[in-house]
């Protein structure tokens, strides 16, 4: 057939034209279009799953690939290999000893307290094959969080990491007079009534136990319980379903705790659906993490803002681009270390996630634009609704209209993020009291009967979709890549006994990622203040990341309207002492106390020659 030149050269311009059109008004069309189709794709698997009544979890893929492919290694730990068969065999050992020596059944709930190892997942399998609902507990909590957490999921039965035992210290007595079976990863133990489990693995069978027991056919039968600090008070237990466990990244360096969920949903899930090799860490180390990289071919790693600032930090050498890391997926990278980051180790693509362990919404910079969290469009919104909303700093609490609702931002704004709860979008909540669960959630936000999740994050979205975090509200602030919940910080020092009242916040330090402690306190009257006795206190009943660096003795609490402790002022003031005419305290682990901060302190600590 012929064809006039006169049409095809016609054509061909309107392709052209079509193209150019498209590049200048929609830029990111094929980029969101790909990436949507992932998201539908998955949302179909997971419908595909409800109709048939099956679930493919994380446990039932890891047994398919160590069917598939029993001898390629699964786990690189301190120069060790386990393949998928020696991981499989070894948490098949395991669950015997659960059943038999143990009398765990299923639908118990076990709690796990172990640092990063491969028992840890040997343990978490093997729980998952006789139908355990398993607890993550993080290695940082102390005593009175540790008991509480227990309190909260409603497990009878405690698992200790080989390393671990010794974070029992103060603990151990309430719980076993609780009725709590204790379980440790070792050959033996001095405490009687602590019972060991490495010493009857051997004995064990490793023929896999039935699969009637961790089957299930209900997409959302918690599995695991991963505890967060959520936005008040205690650590909350966050109820992770099948529906969220079904990730798939292709991860492979993972220097971050198991008992977080990037780690062991995005981490651990994304290696197994993908049959790759993961490199775990016992901890994360700047000085080992290129070497690691090198040595192990790894072209993905996890990460969390700080981590990238460390590795910026250490010193340079000529290998720094001598890797074959391709990119990175975490959350919490700052612009300007985003830029240095890639200047110095070269184009790492890096894919920040937004989203919390209990949320029901999640963001991904699939573009890769620095300084953003993840892109949104007219689709991704009738997928996932939300919305952000004036937010009041001074008052801490949303803005509302004179009709008692919600008042949207416009674009470039900054706000409150919410979520919409739906039968697409539901949130799954907290174990233990409804009330954790309800006090998360905001109701008639724009019409009578609506449900959103509070994020409790202020973000913006400007003109083009692109999404970046600003800050955190309420009651909650990141420092050293944790959450710390300023009322259970504020519950530890209000047991001091010269401490009236404290209030807790985050403050900006130059340099660093997340806000620095601080409490402003008043002291009880005849009392006087006592930096050693505080910081005794706080090291023995607080995590590192949780502890305060900074005091403000103070002799008037600021309240809101509403009697809610005013933290907007105290937060802007920061710690500077040239414009506080309070006294300021610093922690000084060297000393043991907490110490006068002074002008030349302050000064150090803006240099970077104090390290905090």
């Amino acid at each position: 057939m012929f064809f006039p030149l006169g049409w095809m050269t016609a054509v061909g311009a309107g392709i052209l034209a079509t193209h150019i059109l498209q590049k200048l008004c929609f830029p990111y069309f094929w980029k969101d279009a790909l990436f949507l189709l992932k998201v539908i794709r998955y949302g179909v698997r997971l419908e595909l799953y409800k109709l048939k009544s099956e679930v493919c979890t994380v446990l039932d893929r890891f047994i398919q690939q160590a069917q598939r492919i029993p001898d390629k290694p699964f786990v690189i730990f301190e120069g060790l290999i386990y393949t998928y068969r020696d991981v499989e065999l070894r948490s098949n050992r395991l669950a015997h000893v659960f059943i038999q020596q143990a009398n765990l059944r299923k639908g118990d709930c076990v709690a796990v307290l172990m640092s990063n190892e491969p028992d840890f997942l040997c343990v978490w399998f093997a729980l998952a094959k006789i139908g355990c609902s398993i607890a993550f507990l993080n290695t940082n909590i102390k005593s009175r969080s540790l008991l509480h957490c227990f309190n909260s999921c409603g497990a009878r039965t405690l698992v200790v990491g080989s390393d671990a035992a010794d974070l029992l210290d103060g603990v151990l007595t309430t719980l076993l007079e609780d009725n709590i079976e204790v379980w440790a990863m070792k050959s033996n133990i001095e405490h009687p009534r602590v019972q060991t489990l490495l010493d009857k693995i051997d004995a064990a069978s490793d023929q896999p136990v039935t699969g009637a027991l961790h089957r299930t056919t209900n997409i959302k039968t918690p599995t695991l319980y991963i505890f967060t600090s959520g936005t008040t008070g205690f650590p909350k237990a966050a109820v992770i379903s099948h529906l969220q466990s079904l990730k798939a990244d292709d991860v492979i360096y993972i220097p971050l705790p198991l008992y977080h969920s990037a780690a062991s949903l995005i981490g651990i899930g994304g290696t197994i659906e993908l049959g790759a090799t993961c490199v775990l860490k016992k901890k994360f180390s700047a000085s080992q993490f290129w070497k690691d990289c090198r040595q192990h071919n790894v072209t993905i790693f996890q990460y969390i803002g700080e981590l990238c600032r460390y590795l910026s930090n250490h010193p340079k050498t000529e290998l720094d681009k001598v890797h074959k890391v391709r990119m990175g997926v975490g959350n919490g990278l700052r612009q300007d270390v985003w830029r240095d980051f890639q200047n110095r180790f070269g184009n790492i693509k890096m894919c920040e996630v937004y989203g919390s362990t209990e949320g029901n919404l999640c963001f991904m910079n699939h573009i890769g634009k620095i300084g953003t969290v993840g892109r949104s469009n007219f689709i991704y919104k009738l997928l996932f609704k939300y919305d952000l909303v004036k937010y009041d700093m001074v008052r801490d609490e949303p803005e509302k209209d004179r009709y008692g609702f919600c008042k949207r931002v416009q674009h470039g704004e900054t706000g409150l993020l919410l979520s919409k709860v739906s039968a697409l979008s539901p949130f799954f909540g907290y174990a233990g009291s409804k009330q954790l669960t309800e006090k998360k959630i905001m109701r008639n936000v724009f019409v009578k009967g609506d449900a959103y999740v509070n994020t409790g994050d202020l973000m913006t979205e400007d003109n083009d979709g692109f999404i970046s975090f600003r800050d955190r509200v309420g009651d909650t602030f990141r420092w050293k890549g944790e959450n710390v919940a300023t009322t259970e910080v504020a519950e530890v020092l209000g047991l001091v006994d010269f401490i009236q009242e404290v209030n807790v916040y985050g403050v900006e330090v130059v340099g660093h990622e997340g806000r620095a402690g601080m409490a402003a306190v008043i002291v009880r009257p005849e009392h006087t203040f006592d930096g050693e006795k505080l910081f005794n206190s706080v090291v023995r009943d607080l995590p590192g990341y949780a502890r305060p660096l900074f005091i403000r003795l103070q002799e008037v609490m600021e309240m809101t309207s509403t009697f809610k402790q005013q933290k907007f002022h105290l937060v802007q003031s920061g710690f500077n002492p040239s414009f506080i005419s309070e006294l300021l305290f610093v922690i000084d682990y060297k000393l043991g106390s907490y110490v006068l901060l002074t002008e030349p302190i302050f000064q150090s600590i803006l240099t970077g020659e104090r390290k905090l």
